[in-house]
């Protein structure tokens, strides 16, 4: 052995997430190989059961204190742990949803599974360092397992289109990441976040000027994952051409990952804030106004979901430019809680989405949904509560989350932003209302069909859906206090400094 060398340090635990949820793909994936003709069951337990482990490995590390492994390029600590757990929760009901779904669509590709848990293998890396170069790993791993599972309905152009255009945008926006990693590594001399605010205090302008690039381009990269205006043109194309529960797993898992990662990157370049904070009110503020008012002309749900998403991920901006303003008095908690209720709102409208789909084509339109109260009458409560949690009606999930951005932007005295933020709510009554008109109170056209006998693991997954949204409209509070990790209140950062 070398003695210059010293082997870095491995913590099996900290890693366990990734590598079982890994393992579980290439499982799946060589069980797909020999499975029986058009079944997929064997496929899908091992992915569910590798989701579950990983699930179970997280949640034991909870209690644990903050620790790194493999030369600090994988991290631990609270902000990681829920976000991945929130991740493999989102994967965990797509794929309880996903069966029906693609055998009404006649898609029954197995080839979905194994993507959809390498995809989040690559999320959960995000999430879980401090390594501007893992994230970019993980960020390449997530996206090329996303481009292949948008262009599954291969028998339709729009699917196929959607694919392409996320390939190709996403290429350019991983290359203004992978540059900006570039100019930060030279102005820094290295790829961990910890190294910004040190590079922020040198005056040099052949140091500041590669600094503040690269962090753009940075920002650039990661704004485009999370759908922030003006990158957000890919989202409602891609969203309307890929296969629904592609979408679901892209409007909640992608969104995660980019907007925690993002979270966690501004954390770390504080002293940089005079310079960031212009620019993402700016952002924060369009992407705000284009994501509700887009939504207002669409007739494809799928495509309003895709606005829809953009201007919830204004409203987490909010939340983050907040805690960057005001660090000491808005924590990261409220964004976190607001993923919370975006992700199973919106996962439990796409679950009743899949109703729709039959004869091999897909019912996204808002004329597919109408008479669905008569067919499926539980499914259409379930669509109403997170419709109307979407649009933040108290005192359910969305209004809590909505009411703690609005205040920690006014603790952070960003009253524009806060005035933007309530305004754009209630122009996103519109178009939230016509999905739920849609289901409610437009007659189908022609005679109302049997009622749709739902699987049972569909069943679950709008049910489960539903109940927390439920749960956190009853248990906001403590949930807010576990999110954080701090009984005592939950307005307490939950990055170590």
């Amino acid at each position: 052995m070398n003695p210059l060398y010293t082997p870095p340090a491995i913590d099996w635990l900290i890693t366990s997430p990734i590598l079982l949820i890994s393992l579980g793909g290439i499982v799946a994936l060589l069980l797909a190989m020999f499975r029986p003709k058009a079944d997929n069951s064997l496929v899908i337990w091992v992915s569910l059961l590798s989701l579950l482990a990983t699930g179970l490995s997280l949640g034991s590390q909870l209690s644990l204190p903050e620790a790194s492994t493999f030369g600090d390029m994988l991290y631990r600590d609270r902000l990681g742990l829920i976000s991945q757990l929130l991740i493999v929760g989102c994967t965990f009901v797509v794929i309880l949803f996903s069966e029906q779904y693609l055998r009404a669509r006649r898609i029954p590709f197995s080839e979905f599974y194994p993507l959809a848990l390498w995809s989040t293998a690559g999320a959960l890396m995000m999430v879980s360092t401090k390594s501007l170069l893992m994230v970019f790993i993980g960020l390449e791993v997530l996206s090329i397992a996303l481009y292949v599972m948008a262009g599954m309905a291969k028998q339709e152009h729009r699917s196929e289109e959607s694919a392409i255009k996320y390939f190709l945008l996403g290429s350019f926006a991983s290359a203004w990441f992978l540059l900006g990693v570039a100019y930060l590594f030279g102005a820094t001399g290295s790829l961990s976040l910890e190294a910004i605010p040190g590079a922020t205090t040198v005056t040099d302008p052949m140091v500041r000027g590669p600094l503040l690039f690269g962090f753009s381009l940075l920002l650039i990269g990661l704004m485009f994952k999370a759908a922030l205006a003006p990158f957000h043109q890919w989202a409602p194309d891609v969203y309307q051409g890929a296969p629904i529960n592609v979408t679901a797993f892209m409007a909640t898992v992608s969104k995660i990952a980019a907007v925690v990662t993002l979270m966690r990157v501004l954390d770390h370049a504080l002293p940089l804030k005079d310079f960031t904070l212009p620019i993402l009110t700016i952002v924060a503020m369009l992407t705000m106004i284009v994501g509700n008012v887009g939504a207002l002309a669409q007739s494809d749900v799928k495509r309003l979901m895709g606005y829809s998403s953009v201007a919830n991920a204004g409203y987490l901006l909010v939340a983050i430019i907040a805690h960057v303003k005001a660090p000491d008095q808005v924590s990261i908690a409220t964004t976190l809680f607001f993923l919370v209720a975006y992700a199973s709102t919106t996962l439990g409208l796409f679950a009743v989405l899949t109703l729709a789909a039959k004869n091999g084509r897909e019912g996204t339109s808002l004329a597919d949904l109408n008479g669905l109260y008569h067919r499926e009458p539980m499914s259409a409560i379930c669509l109403a509560i997170c419709g109307f949690s979407l649009i933040g009606v108290p005192p359910l999930a969305g209004f809590w989350g909505k009411m703690w951005v609005f205040q920690d932007a006014i603790i952070a005295e960003q009253l524009p932003l806060a005035i933007v933020l309530a305004i754009t709510s209630i122009v996103s009554i519109g178009y939230y209302l016509k999905i739920i008109r849609a289901t409610w109170v437009d007659e189908p056209v022609g005679e109302i069909t049997t009622r749709t006998v739902l699987p049972a693991s569909a069943k679950f997954a709008v049910y489960a859906c539903t109940g927390i949204v439920v749960l956190l409209m009853l248990l906001q509070t403590p949930i807010s206090k576990f999110i954080s990790g701090e009984p005592e209140s939950p307005q307490v950062s939950l990055t170590h400094r």
